[in-house]
């Protein structure tokens, strides 16, 4: 069994689990820059490097100034 860490949904097989990811509403990035949310599949190109999608916007990186949502609402608690 392979477990989506964010969501909890359990897959037979890693490839579901992986398809899975591009789709998980709990797996979202927050750009502190703009504000925006967004899947992480939207920020990166090839799985390394990260930036807002937004075009209008200038805010790049994990940990940085993107962040997972689950981060943020951990540390407005």
């Amino acid at each position: 069994m392979h477990t989506c860490r964010n969501c909890n949904q359990s897959f037979q097989t890693e490839l579901e689990l992986e398809l899975h990811r591009d789709t998980c509403q709990d797996d979202q990035l927050f750009c502190q820059v703009c504000g925006d949310r967004f899947r992480e599949g939207d920020a990166t190109q090839d799985g390394w490097h990260y930036e807002c999608p937004n075009e209008n916007c200038d805010g790049d990186g994990l940990q940085q100034d993107l962040y997972r949502v689950e981060d943020v609402r951990a540390a407005t608690h």
